[in-house]
This record gives C-alpha cells, structure tokens and sequence, in this order.
C-alpha cells in the first residue's frame, strides 16, 4: 500500500458512543456512472455530517466526484464527439476520470478557510489510508502494532480529522480507487513522474475554479510516493501556473530514490542507503528488545546510531575492501549492539545489510518477519532460509480493514454508489525518469525531486515545508528525508522554512493513535501559522 516500489538496476523502482449515526449524512442517493459513455463525464454527489475535534463540533458538506484530467498537450478541438476515437473510447486520446472525496467546513466564508489536498503515492495506491486512518472525518480502527481481526471492522468519527484546520480533498491517483484511465496510451500519458505531476496540478487547478477556492490558503499533503509528487507538483503549480502554496506537508519521504535501502546492492559503490537505514534498523531493534543491552530511552539511543551512522560506519564502508579486518569486527560489534544482528551475519554481509534483509534476519530465530512499512508489526515467516522478507506483516495487518471500511462507508455515508470495482493499489508500469528544472531533457538516473522542491522554495521565499516520519519506517527511513532536506539546493537563509517531527510509528504514521494525536496537533498547528488568516 501506498509504498515506494523497489526499483530493479537503476531504481524503475470502540466504545458505542463513538460509533458512526445513520443520521450523519443525509442527501438523495444517486448512483455514479459506470458507462463507457458517461465515466469521463464529471459528476458529484453530496452528502452532510459532523464531527467532534478538541471538544468542538464541526458541522461538513462531503462531496464525492470525478474530475476529468487530460495529458499535457491536448487538444480539444481535434477529438471527435463520437465514434471509437471519441473521448472515453479506447482508440481516443487518453483521459482520466479522477475520484475525490472533499469536506467542507459548513458556515464558513471559503474565500479565508484553507484547503489541502491529500493523496497517498504507491506509485499506484488509491489514498484510502489517510482518508481512511488519519485525517477524514471517520476513521477505520485497526490493532496498534498486531494483525486486525476480520469484519465487523469498527468504523467511528475520528477526533483528529484536521477538519478543525482545514477543508479536505482526497484524491485518488489515475487508475486507482474510482478513478479511471481510458484511450491510446493512456498508461503512458499518466504513469509516470512528470505525467503525474501535470495530472494532478490540472486536477487541482480545476478544483480551484469549480468550488471558487483560488483565494484560499493552500496546502499539499503527500504520503509515501505522495512526496515526490508533492516535489513535482509544488514546482509545476508554482513556476509553470503561477498558484502559490501556503505550506507542503510531507510523511514519510523519499525525494531521492537513489538513498532508498530496498535494493542497494542493485548500485554498488553507493553506500549512503546502508548508512540512513541503520537508525532505523536501530528503533526496530530496540522495540523488538533484540539489542544486547536494551537503552532505557529511544531518542537518546538514535542519536548515537545516527553519529555511528555518519562517522565510523561511514568511514567504514568508504574504504570499502581497504578497510582492515580488526576495524571491520570492531564496526560488526557496534553494529551488533545498535541492530542487534550477529557479528557473523555482518562480517558476511560486509557489514551491509538492506531493509529487506534485516526485516527477514530480525527475529530469523523464532521463525518471525519485522515490518517494512511498520516494523513494530512482525509476523511468520514463510521462508526462514530465505534471505530476505517475503512480504510485509504490516500491510497484511490492516489492509482488509481499510479496503473493507471504505467500501461501506462510500456507499451507506458518502451515498456514492456505482458499479465500478475500488481498486486500493494497482499494478503498473511506472515510467521513472525526470526532467528536473534546469534539465534539457529527461535524465537516465534514479529519480531525484530535490531540485523540484527547491526550485519552488527559491521561486516563493515564503513557502513552508512540513517534513514528518515515524521511527520504525524501514521504506522511507527517517534520516533519508533529514539527509534529503539538509542537503537541498537552497540558501542557507531557507533553511529556516523547513520544521521536523518525528514518532515512535512507521510509515503509516497514524495507525499508532498515540502518534495520530501527535499529528494532528503538529499539522494544525502548522497550517494556522502558514495560513496568514489565523494571526500566527
């Protein structure tokens, strides 16, 4: 769900109280359409609810629709209105119906109400997550940090929807949840980095016009591979159609896919992924009580990996075969006491190990797999000869309960009925190559966002940055997204625009309702400080 895709060679990578009241929304049930003919048709249906944040009740329009996003490029005037090379034909130019659920603040003025726009990545992932786990105004009820029980799920108003800060847009990419894709080559002219930047600025764009919200404070708020796109969006937006952003909010990064630690060994010589993965590694390690000697305290204990990380381990693994055996075994036995792996497994490793390694390698001995998207969640292995992890316990864990909740909730709350399948994640064949600002063409490189993300803050000088992560993410390790930051190609002075949070849960930050309340707390305060209508 909504992970980065390892990429092969260069990286083509409740109480009763709680629960939900038939009466909360109300509004004429109308079927969406699912015809050929009417699919790339725009259309919403509305209903209305509410929802109790910080001891205050926020009364909401929802709406559920579609609008239509063409590829860069097209032409209107040169599609013909009928025939199988009409729009929505499958020999017509490529097209995409693209699925949102937004809410609206009721008796408010928009003109001053921020709005975000949120979407997870994948790529190929609907944003049933966030909707779903963090910020709509209901929420799915999963274990902590254990696999879920099967249905009846628990589906109940979530206290920290950030509707109290902001109105929400959720958007399912191209080809994912209700949204469709249809045409020639419609996979090409959607799935892929650029593409998909322009699709979704176009959606946005649009949105803009239909509700009359070009005057509201602005924000973006991606997931997973929602932070690249974020980076390509927030340039596209900002340089190319002259729409200002508030604030960029950010979980879970990656902006660099050549830093990411599922496959390194595919890119020998680069050995930066081994060194932000092992603190990581280290939380994992330390909630698991597989350390030598458990730290009493988390944060001070990662402070020290993260100094390991950067210096000896560093120095380490730059002198590559040079390195001496007596310093090697003096770097395995620190790497022991901080992941608590065996000495002997990481002198055979040449004191490398990727995530999917440690996640498989763990708890190996009592036959259990870590998390990748979440490493407090373990489950059995189904190989324990393999050498790395199969699949991942955390995804297996709650996906059930997230697919199944909005399923019921579309149709009995949102009233948004069709015939069409919601598809969580899709397969597909993403195209990876970039063509940063500055670039003359697409580069043949892993993909890298950080010029994007910094030409806009250098465009707009008082562009915000949000960045937030969760300690026992093993996809999009924390230090990866404080490396990327700290080394963006912006002055120093802007430094100061970029504010970090961190948790003690994974990818899916929210699925630990401790860190969810902590999260909350954090974006909203942010958005009333950005949104230049609240005083702050």
């Amino acid at each position: 769900m909504k992970h980065v895709v390892a990429l092969a060679a260069v990286f083509s990578l409740a109480a009763c109280d709680a629960c939900i009241s038939p009466a909360l929304a109300a509004g004429p049930r109308a079927p969406a359409p699912a015809t050929a003919s009417a699919l790339f048709t725009p259309h919403a249906v509305k209903s209305y609810g509410s929802v109790t944040v910080n001891g205050r009740k926020i009364a909401y329009e929802a709406v559920a629709g579609t609008i239509i996003v063409h590829p860069k490029g097209w032409d209107d005037a040169a599609t013909p209105s009928s025939g199988k090379h009409a729009l929505g034909m499958p020999d017509g130019p490529p097209v995409a119906s693209v699925f949102y659920v937004a809410y609206f603040k009721r008796g408010v003025p928009a003109h001053n109400r921020p709005i975000t726009f949120l979407y997870n990545g994948g790529p190929g992932s609907s944003t049933v997550w966030l909707h779903m786990g963090a910020f709509g105004p209901m929420r799915v009820v999963t274990n902590n940090d254990t696999h879920t029980p099967a249905a009846p799920y628990g589906l109940v108003k979530n206290h920290y929807s950030l509707l109290d800060a902001t109105d929400l847009v959720f958007i399912d990419a191209p080809g994912t949840g209700y949204s469709r894709i249809e045409g020639k080559n419609a996979a090409k002219a959607f799935y892929g980095v650029d593409p998909d930047g322009h699709a979704f600025a176009s959606f946005i764009t649009q949105f803009l016009s239909r509700y009359k919200r070009w005057n509201s404070p602005k924000y973006l708020l991606g997931e997973s591979y929602g932070t690249p796109r974020s980076a390509v969006l927030i340039k596209d937006l900002t340089l190319d159609r002259n729409v200002d952003f508030n604030g960029v909010i950010l979980l879970s990064q990656i902006l660099n896919f050549s830093l990411n630690d599922d496959a390194p060994g595919s890119d020998p010589g680069i050995e930066l992924p081994y060194e932000l993965a092992l603190p990581s590694m280290a939380a994992t390690a330390w909630y698991h009580h597989a350390l030598p000697s458990n730290p009493p305290n988390l944060r001070p204990f990662l402070k020290q990996v993260e100094h390991f990380a950067m210096g000896k381990y560093a120095d380490a693994l730059a002198q590559g075969a040079s390195l001496p055996s007596a310093e090697r075994e003096r770097i395995a036995e620190q790497m022991h006491q901080y992941i608590g792996l065996p000495v002997s497994y990481l002198l055979k490793a040449r004191l490398q190990v990727s995530g999917p390694e440690f996640e498989h390698e763990l708890l190996n001995s009592e036959d259990m797999t870590t998390g990748r998207l979440d490493s407090r969640f373990v489950g059995p292995s189904f190989d324990p000869l393999s050498r790395t992890a199969y699949y991942d316990p955390q995804s297996a864990a709650i996906s059930s309960a997230y697919v199944s909740a909005f399923n019921a909730y579309a149709s009995k709350y949102l009233h948004y009925t069709t015939n069409l399948r919601y598809l969580p994640e899709i397969g597909l064949h993403w195209n990876f190559m970039h063509r940063p600002p500055g670039a003359g063409m697409k580069l043949p490189i892993a993909t890298n966002v950080m010029p994007d993300l910094a030409a806009a803050m250098k465009y707009d000088p008082l562009l915000k940055v949000m960045l937030n992560g969760g300690y026992f993410d093993l996809a999009t390790p924390f230090c990866e997204g404080l490396y990327e930051m700290h080394h963006l190609q912006i002055p120093t002075s802007l430094q100061s625009n970029i504010s970090y949070h961190y948790y003690k849960s994974g990818h899916m930050i929210y699925v630990n309702i401790h860190a969810l309340k902590q999260l909350h707390a954090n974006i909203a305060a942010f958005i009333r400080k950005t949104d230049n209508v609240s005083g702050g």
